[in-house]
């Protein structure tokens, strides 16, 4: 299964970066600290302590998408509630990221939010194809959605209880040209269309 490879490489990746992200803004918050650096008039007390602060809040951020990851890898589930909109949220935050680093950074970093980006969406994508209502439980039986049995296209003929041939026969009424249209009991049929 490639499910939970994804899940377990994107739980790695998003991990990684929660590291490196708290630590480079805790490293530039020291730097900012200790040449008292000021933007604008800015105190540099303030500006290292929010560079720590952003730095911790967004690396726990991240830490919390590697997490539910990882339940996604183990539980072999689709991501759900707040996890879902949590992952959703870690995919646009990378695109975003990516455009500000093609120009600020260089075509390196943006290739890394790019690929993390399509990881985040690959993991999203391969649930939502696969756990659909008709995804089987362990004992064989549909889950607790209809099965792919019951899932009709338009035009098709749904069937109620054994599988009975839909016939349609074509009788005269009385004094009418028209034909009737008559199916076993149970059988939904479709009307006739005309071009």
């Amino acid at each position: 299964m490639v499910r939970r490879p994804v899940a377990g490489v994107v739980a790695v990746v998003l991990l990684a970066e929660a590291v490196v992200v708290a630590a480079l803004n805790w490293f530039l918050g020291v730097v900012v600290g200790r040449q008292k650096m000021s933007l604008a008039g800015l105190d540099p007390d303030v500006m290292a302590t929010s560079s720590k602060v952003g730095g911790v809040l967004f690396g726990l951020y991240f830490v919390l998408c590697a997490l539910v990851a990882v339940l996604v890898a183990v539980r072999d589930r689709a991501p759900a509630g707040f996890g879902r909109v949590l992952l959703i949220s870690a995919a646009v935050v990378h695109g975003l990221l990516g455009a500000f680093a093609w120009g600020l950074v260089g075509w390196p970093a943006f290739l890394f939010m790019v690929v993390v980006l399509g990881l985040i969406v690959l993991l999203l994508m391969t649930y939502d194809r696969a756990g659909g209502p008709g995804r089987r439980a362990p004992g064989g039986a549909p889950g607790s959605g209809a099965g792919p049995a019951a899932r009709t296209e338009p035009g098709a003929v749904p069937a109620a209880g054994p599988a009975a041939p839909a016939s349609r026969t074509e009788e005269p009424r009385d004094g009418d040209d028209e034909p009737r249209d008559s199916a076993p009991a149970g059988i939904t049929v479709p009307a006739p269309t005309t071009p």
